[in-house]
């Protein structure tokens, strides 16, 4: 579970392993950051007013740090706009990482490093006794990861750091202006007024995000439950799990472990409630953990605690213009199923490289639409079930326990309903909108396959680019055109080719966010060669023209490609 909806401001970050941002980037960001350089200057000689930086980012949470770390190291110029001073934490703390969200930040290489420092949970129970088993997830992740999300935070902001991105804390967004070259985005310092100007801005500004004002859109939608209490803790005992939740017909309450001898407490009572800013007596906080716990026994040091009322929101477009909004500025819902940080990151993860693409001139700007395509959604999905879980979890007249309880039998003891409703919450079984014609597996998660060279897909994801997978005896990229000299070919090096360690015959290619963009199965030479190429220059691009900068080429049309004598398949 996580607490979204009570913040105070936006979705800040914890103020963790702070540095002066002068880390050291590996090559590949180099070599990139060198092409933009080549591109960027003159990309601005040619804009009718100059820009100061790429992309900029309102709010220094969890999802707008994963998607400045990969726009910084694609090698763009990121800004990061942060309301609070760079000495103040974010109080607002998810719990729960998912499989799904570990697999997007191992594809970054900080996976491994935050489950060493987190819990694994081999099952969650959200309502009644049903039991949602992870442990049946086909992912190197088979686990929910209990970890406090100033961690997460601590990692992104790290990365993020190493790779360029500019902090500017005490920056208060007023508003914005934007037109057919870029954003500015206008702003307040304790030093006075300033403004900054990008080819596009993404708000990650939380639940009463700034940006979304600014854009006039309406957040629709309802409170689903009020008088929540948060409260960091530190217990005298140790509870036997790291993740603890209970509840009766009246209450519930949930304990989660930080890891440092202290423990988030998330309560309900249906006979206490009160606006959010009724003060919350340790009384209140003890009832709680005594729930959870079963004991009387262990009264809680409490060194923060607070009010809340969760609200079921989404914005009805994620896009206006070069803007566009991600997180809890996009969406917000209950704590059920703790997946509101995760989903926010794998909002990031699914618009970073699509931006990088987009500004590095490799696909047109019609690729960020599907942005709204994709992720808009998956949402409402999140909505609805998390919706579902949290009134479940609240029935309490007698009809009402009869339903809760055979929902939990049905969960518990039909495989097929239980393995869909963990692939559900874990993220694991999201998959987007593929093209008329397509494959099967277009548009769904790509697995961690292991490669005939020992190594795994999701390390070669680290590179940030495509990745093509075929039989070890094909061809590698086709960057010749088979007829016309003037036709458009590839463009080298943007995409890594490797090989499946077993016979399967299937070409597969990877999007940088870990989503299968195109397969075949077909066995015909000719057919199958040119199928990839066009599903290559449709994805990746054509190569510059003689005379171009690097990455200034005419990107490809995003006409869906043909695909030649598909045929079902799985990974």
């Amino acid at each position: 579970m996580d607490a979204r909806n009570h913040k105070p401001g936006h979705d800040g970050h914890g103020g963790h392993d702070r540095h002066d941002g002068h880390g050291h980037a590996s090559p590949r960001t180099n070599e990139a950051r060198t092409a933009h350089d080549r591109t960027y200057h003159g990309r601005k000689a040619r804009d009718r007013t100059p820009r100061d930086t790429d992309v900029i980012v309102v709010g220094a949470g969890p999802t707008g740090l994963l998607l400045a770390g990969d726009l910084a190291e694609a090698g763009l110029g990121v800004t990061l706009l942060e309301r609070r001073p760079a000495t103040i934490s974010n109080l607002t703390r998810a719990l729960a990482v998912h499989a799904r969200t570990l697999e997007q930040l191992d594809a970054r290489d900080l996976a491994d490093e935050l489950v060493a420092g987190g819990h694994r949970v081999p099952a969650i129970r959200l309502f009644g006794d049903a039991t949602f088993d992870a442990t049946r997830l086909r992912s190197r992740f088979p686990f929910v990861l209990i970890t406090p999300q100033f961690e997460v935070e601590r990692l992104l902001e790290r990365r993020a750091r190493r790779a360029g991105v500019v902090f500017r804390y005490d920056s208060e967004v007023l508003g914005l202006d934007q037109d057919a070259d870029g954003v500015t985005m206008r702003f307040r310092t304790a030093d006075g007024l300033g403004s900054i100007r990008a080819a596009y801005a993404v708000g990650t500004d939380g639940v009463r995000s700034t940006v979304r004002e600014a854009l006039g859109l309406p957040f629709p939608g309802k409170s689903v439950i009020r008088s929540l209490v948060l409260a960091d803790v530190r217990l005298s005992r140790e509870p036997a799990s790291p993740f603890t939740v209970a509840a009766n017909d009246d209450a519930f309450a949930l304990v989660g472990s930080f890891g440092d001898g202290w423990y988030r407490v998330i309560g309900w009572n249906r006979h206490r409630q009160a606006d959010d800013d009724a003060p919350v007596g340790l009384d209140e906080v003890h009832e709680f953990t005594r729930l959870a716990l079963g004991s009387d026994d262990d009264v809680p040091e409490v060194r923060w605690v607070s009010r809340f009322h969760s609200d079921e929101r989404q914005v009805p477009r994620y896009r206006v213009g070069r803007v566009f909004l991600a997180g809890d500025a996009a969406h917000v819902h209950s704590p059920a199923g703790g997946q509101g940080m995760n989903t926010g990151l794998q909002d990031a993860a699914n618009l970073s490289w699509k931006l990088a693409a987009v500004l590095r001139g490799h696909s047109p700007d019609s690729l960020l639409d599907s942005y709204q395509t994709e992720r808009h959604p998956v949402g409402r999905q999140v909505l609805r079930s998390s919706g579902a879980l949290i009134r479940l979890a609240l029935l309490h007249t007698a009809p009402g326990r009869a339903v809760r309880t055979l929902a939990a039998r049905l969960v518990n003891h039909l495989r097929p309903l239980s393995g869909h409703a963990i692939r559900l919450v874990s993220g694991i079984g999201i998959a987007y909108p593929a093209g008329p014609g397509a494959h099967p597996l277009a548009g769904r998660r790509a697995p961690d396959i292991h490669l005939a060279d020992g190594s795994r897909l999701y390390a070669l994801l680290r590179q940030g680019t495509f990745v093509l997978l075929t039989p070890a005896d094909e061809p590698g990229i086709p960057h010749t055109p088979p007829s016309k000299e003037d036709s458009p070919r590839p463009a080298a090096g943007r995409v890594i080719t490797a090989s499946w360690r077993s016979g399967r015959r299937t070409a597969l290619l990877v999007r940088p966010d870990g989503y299968i963009a195109w397969a075949t199965d077909a066995t015909a030479p000719a057919a199958r060669a040119a199928a990839l190429r066009s599903a290559l220059l449709h994805w990746t691009g054509a190569a510059p023209e003689d005379g171009d900068s690097i990455g200034t080429g005419r990107p490809a049309s995003l006409t869906p490609p043909a695909h030649a004598a598909d045929t079902p398949g799985d990974c």
